[in-house]
């Protein structure tokens, strides 16, 4: 195990502005998908409590990828692209709890312009500050 953690090495800013982009990619590609079918079965969903739920569908759907993909390898589409994983500090998968409470963070990060990610820039190990709470880390394997 302590092997594995010296191989683990901080991206750097660059690529994780990459992956970022990548991955905005593939959640635009899920949130078209995902609209798609909500509308198909509920109809128009411009106003009232039908929009509601369509933005709350949307969350969960988005929030289900993480998520599922975090518990299953630690790597999103995106992340496996660019080599990196999501790892805690002893370099384990994230729980279920950790994942959900990942999730929750990032959505607050991104809900206020991005700050929680742009701590990555200000962060000796580039974390973003929602890892920097949970322990965890985005690491790429040299």
């Amino acid at each position: 195990m302590n092997n594995l953690k010296t191989n683990m090495v901080a991206p750097s800013l660059i690529k994780l502005g990459a992956c970022l982009l990548y991955e905005l990619l593939t959640v635009i590609a899920i949130v078209f998908v995902s609209a798609g079918l909500f509308l198909w079965v509920a109809g128009d969903a411009t106003q009232g409590v039908k929009r509601l739920l369509l933005q709350i569908f949307l969350w969960l759907t988005i929030g289900a990828y993480f998520v599922r993909c975090w518990l299953q390898s630690g790597q999103t589409l995106a992340m496996q692209a660019w080599k990196l994983k999501l790892v805690t500090d002893d370099n384990q998968l994230l729980n279920l709890k950790f994942a959900l409470l990942r999730y929750l963070l990032a959505t607050f990060s991104f809900a206020l312009c991005g700050l929680g990610f742009l701590w990555a820039i200000v962060d000796r190990q580039h974390l973003f500050l929602h890892d920097r709470i949970l322990n965890s880390r985005i690491a790429v394997r040299v």
